[in-house]
């Protein structure tokens, strides 16, 4: 896990403007800094790289790592890399480190671009190839690892964060209102619905994408792969084993690491479910870490205990508080370069501090199973529209109200059959948009769009989740939070293989009993404490905002209503009004959370100085 940074251009970069980049890519890596400019084509290709050690720390794999004529900087991990390197050996190929790097630079000699469906890994590099005059922009197949670019004076900078292309391009870019109005009104899953950044004309490389730029300056963006619905007959028995066996895998692999490796435990079933598996197969004294809030909603602190009675493993935990809530906000807003899309991530952000603190440099996580196994209340609503021919579907209801039923909060997803009724109903992810849309000087108006990749209502929900709405923003600010404290993030639900087998499995076997999850549960027996285990109720990761920020405290209130650019957009009287409502509905408390956090980012960006 490192950063990277580097533009393409005529002329090469200012050795200041490179200085003080690197200079701010010291968080994402500590351990050291080099830059390499490259000439072909007539082009100059400078290539910037900050250094945070977690396979083979030692100097011959520092980056820029040069291996014939290709030269690649990246941040992030090849996990398959023991794998890999055995076979390039086979191939004839020798190497000087015990880097993923280096397995990485063999691959893509050995196999060119085709080299990337060989490789399991979470990644974004930089790689030029000076024999075919062309530089390469990838990024992993679910977008663990960011990339932006940016244009500008016929120089093209790419880098991990915004803030590197603007500090090479020694200029300021302009933000995109519509963005923040995107993101106040819609919420944080309307965020990554179009190809839209916080800042006009910067863009992300896709994911599952690389970008091919040659001398004459053509560019031309390929896909590398995707994740579809291909239903196969699959019975129960096979779907749990085959789901255990790719997750053990998926666990092991990314376990590899030579630095001290911490998991982040919430008292449900999917971090659970891979801190077992870690205790369980391999054996290590494990380190785990919590948040426990007191609000019934969201406390897990009984889960979790549980488990780690069960694991026999430690377990450090924060308790939430309103401490010092601004103070921390601003400077977690200034690093994401955007507003920190959700209170569950200002919260995660005491979790990469005290993984920092206790000496660990991995941090692996339970990232993408709600979107891989039918984690959300809206999934099980689909999959009882999917099981309407069935002839137990009267039971099938029963179970319903018996589980999520019993719990969901959003009034759309209270009647089980609302996606029987209207396969085409959405209101529930939107939630009181035309509320917050009041707000606004100038009215927002962006209804709802999914788009269509498989005619099951589920499984194209799930694709949507995964595409563009849930897993961009949770890899996105997993990957921030992370970077701020100099920690890297693995999530083994994100692998391929385990992907793959997953959309393959017909519908009706992901919920059974009442159960979501179902899969997983199941896969997850002897690894997770039955209290976790079968625990019907979804607990998320959160807490209300009223837990952080006290509403009826006067210097609290002044901060929140000092003049600042967030006027220009928003009515100061709504805000004000606002406050002194009651918040105990959670998109209430959600969205008085982006306000603030928007706020602050408008806050930073008037001072920020490239």
């Amino acid at each position: 896990m490192c950063g990277i940074a580097g533009a393409i251009s005529l002329k090469g970069l200012d050795k200041n403007k490179i200085n003080l980049c690197l200079d701010l890519m010291r968080k994402r890596g500590p351990d050291g800094a080099a830059f390499k400019p490259i000439s072909f084509g007539g082009k100059i290709v400078t290539l910037l790289f900050s250094r945070l050690g977690i396979v083979d720390p030692t100097p011959q794999s520092m980056q820029p790592f040069t291996r014939g004529n290709l030269t690649i900087i990246t941040n992030g991990e090849l996990y398959n890399y023991v794998e890999l390197r055995r076979t390039l050996i086979s191939f004839g190929h020798t190497f000087s480190t015990k880097s993923d790097t280096e397995v990485m630079l063999a691959a893509w000699q050995q196999w060119g671009e085709a080299s990337l469906n060989k490789m399991e890994g979470m990644w974004a590099f930089a790689l030029v190839d000076t024999a075919r005059e062309q530089l390469i922009l990838c990024r992993d197949r679910f977008g663990e690892k960011p990339l932006y670019t940016w244009t500008h004076d016929n120089t093209l900078y790419f880098g991990s964060e915004p803030k590197f292309l603007a500090t090479l391009a020694g200029r300021k870019p302009q933000i995109n209102e519509r963005q923040i109005k995107r993101y106040l009104v819609n919420g944080y899953k309307s965020l990554y619905k179009k190809p839209a950044t916080y800042f006009e004309n910067i863009n992300e490389v896709p994911a599952a994408h690389f970008i091919r730029i040659t001398a004459t300056q053509k560019i031309q963006t390929i896909c590398y792969w995707s994740l579809s619905y291909d239903p196969s007959q699959i019975t129960e028995v096979e779907a749990i084993h085959g789901v255990k066996e790719r997750l053990i895998n998926s666990v092991k692999i990314r376990m590899r690491s030579d630095m001290p490796i911490a998991f982040c435990l919430s008292g449900g079933i999917d971090s659970s479910t891979i801190a077992g598996i870690a205790t369980k197969e391999f054996g290590p004294d494990i380190k785990t870490f919590s948040i426990i809030d007191d609000d019934e909603r969201y406390n897990e602190r009984t889960n979790i205990e549980s488990q780690i009675e069960f694991l026999g493993c430690s377990n450090h935990r924060t308790q939430t508080s309103t401490k010092g809530f601004f103070e921390r906000l601003k400077d977690l807003v200034a690093y994401h370069d955007m507003p920190v899309a959700t209170l569950t991530y200002y919260l995660h952000s005491f979790m990469s501090e005290a993984i920092s603190e206790a000496g660990c440099r991995v941090a692996i996580s339970g990232n993408g199973a709600d979107e891989l196994f039918t984690g959300y209340y809206d999934h099980y609503s689909f999959w009882l529209a999917e099981m309407k021919n069935k002839n137990s579907f009267t039971d099938l209801q029963s179970d319903w109200q018996k589980s999520y039923g019993a719990y969901v909060q959003n009034p759309v997803l209270q009647d089980p059959l609302v996606f029987f009724k209207n396969p085409l109903e959405r209101g529930h992810i939107f939630l009181n948009s035309e509320t917050f849309n009041a707000w606004l000087h100038d009215p927002f108006e962006e209804t709802f769009e999914e788009s269509e990749y498989s005619n099951n209502l589920l499984r194209n929900r799930m694709l949507n989740e995964i595409r563009h709405e849930t897993i961009p923003v949770i890899l996105h600010e997993d990957d921030r939070n992370s970077m701020y404290y100099s920690v890297e993030n693995r999530s083994p639900y994100l692998d391929r293989d385990l992907a793959e087998f997953l959309f393959q499995i017909p519908p009706e076997l992901l919920i059974k009993n009442g159960y979501v999850k179902y899969l997983l549960r199941a896969a997850g027996t002897g690894f997770v404490s039955d209290n976790v285990l079968w625990d019907k109720r979804k607990r998320g990761f959160n807490a209300p905002i009223d837990h952080l920020v006290d509403r009826k405290d006067k210097v609290t209130r002044e901060h929140l209503m000092a003049d600042g650019p967030i006027f220009d957009i928003v009515r100061k009287d709504k805000i004000e009004s606002y406050l002194n409502s009651d918040l105990t509905d959670n998109s209430f408390s959600k969205n008085l959370f982006s306000f603030i956090s928007a706020k602050l980012f408008l806050e930073h960006y008037q001072d920020w100085n490239p």
